[in-house]
């Protein structure tokens, strides 16, 4: 009985380490400075909206390589 508690306790705390683990890197990835080939990422921001429960405020993000090979305008519009 004791180690059937032991491992439920083991286990409820290993999920909520990965639940908290998983939003803190979304919410670290949300606020970070983002590449250009990146920037139109829908699966990204699905995700990262699925998880966090908020949405991308691309005002507050820039690019991270502003002269770079991906800094262009021929980059399609998704």
């Amino acid at each position: 009985m004791m180690f059937a508690i032991l491992i439920s306790l083991f286990v409820m705390g290993w999920v909520a380490a990965a639940v908290l683990g998983t939003q803190a890197y979304f919410l670290g990835e949300q606020s970070k400075p983002i590449h250009e080939r990146n920037w139109r990422s829908a699966s990204f921001e699905t995700l990262a909206k699925s998880i966090t429960a908020t949405e991308i405020d691309y005002t507050t993000r820039r690019p991270a390589y502003p002269m770079d090979a991906y800094a262009s305008n021929n980059l399609p519009n998704v």
